[in-house]
C-alpha cells in the first residue's frame, strides 16, 4: 500500500472546515493523504495520534484523513464532500486525537447528519 499527500483534498477540506465554522478543527494539524492498493472496504477514514504518541513524540494532537484512491477518487464531487464531512464528524471538540465512534454520547455520526450539514455546506459555498 501507497500513501501520498493530496493537496487537492487538503483544500477542499479546509473549505469545509471553513464553511461549516467547525472552529474546534486546526487545519494545520489534519494531513490529508490519498492511499492506492488497500483491501479496505472503506472509502475514506481516519486516523488519530493518541495522546501516548503525542507524550513520546513530544507534539500535540493531530489528524490523518485517508482517502482511498480506487474507492473514492471516481466519486460524484457531492459524494466526496459528503464522505470528507463524515471523516470530520470523528474529530472531537476538544481536537485531543482521539476518535469519535459512530454512536455514543452526543450526535451520533449518522446520514441524516452528514445530509444536514451536507445542505449546509452547499449554502455556505
Amino acid at each position: 500500500m501507497d500513501w501520498q499527500f493530496a493537496p487537492d483534498i487538503q483544500k477542499e477540506v479546509a473549505k469545509i472546515i471553513s464553511a461549516l465554522s467547525f472552529s474546534h478543527i486546526d487545519r494545520r494539524r489534519v494531513f490529508v493523504f490519498r492511499s492506492f492498493g488497500s483491501r479496505s472496504k472503506a472509502r475514506a477514514r481516519i486516523w488519530g495520534l493518541p495522546r501516548i504518541w503525542q507524550q513520546a513524540l513530544k507534539t500535540k494532537g493531530g489528524y490523518c484523513l485517508e482517502v482511498i484512491s480506487e474507492k473514492f477518487d471516481h466519486l460524484s464531487r457531492e459524494d466526496k464532500e459528503k464522505i470528507l464531512i463524515h471523516e470530520l464528524l470523528h474529530i472531537p471538540q476538544n481536537f485531543s486525537g482521539a476518535l469519535l465512534p459512530h454512536r455514543g454520547r452526543g450526535k451520533a455520526i449518522d446520514s441524516k447528519r452528514v445530509k444536514n450539514l451536507f445542505k449546509k455546506f452547499k449554502k455556505q459555498c
